[in-house]
């Protein structure tokens, strides 16, 4: 069950070829949040590991729920602002151009767009284990 569960909400939050992704909690209409698969390599010199790179746009006010990744994620913003932090950090707020990273053993407890007017947008290359879910939410 638990499995299926990860399936379902990773299906929901990847959304192939910029299709809304759904996020329960959100401030914001679950499809207003777009998570976006670029690619996926498998790390040939580095057995059992793969680089998954992924956009997320969050419109004005948006927000993730609190989740970790099981994965070092690196964020790199492309345009606004973002909010970001981990369980027992600070919490940063970051422009485009900035960056972000979260280790595999992190709680993203802070996911959400700085502003409540103008959209932001990042990129994430996260690398993690291979055929693994890269989104794990957190209770």
């Amino acid at each position: 069950m638990r499995r299926m569960a990860r399936h379902i909400i990773a299906a929901l939050l990847i959304a192939p070829l910029g299709a809304p992704a759904q996020q329960a909690g959100a401030p914001h209409a679950a499809h207003d949040i777009v998570v976006k698969q670029l690619m996926t390599k498998a790390l040939s010199d580095i057995p059992g590991k793969e680089v998954l790179a992924i956009t997320v746009d969050y419109p004005p006010g948006g927000a993730d729920p609190i989740h970790r990744h099981d994965a070092h994620a690196f964020v790199y913003v492309l345009e606004g602002s973002i909010v970001m932090g981990v369980k027992g950090g600070k919490e940063v707020t970051l422009k485009a151009g900035q960056t972000f990273y979260e280790g595999p053993d992190d709680i993203h407890t802070v996911g959400r767009n700085a502003s409540k007017t103008k959209p932001a947008k990042f990129l994430v290359m996260l690398v993690k284990n291979k055929g693994t879910d890269f989104f794990l939410p957190v209770k």
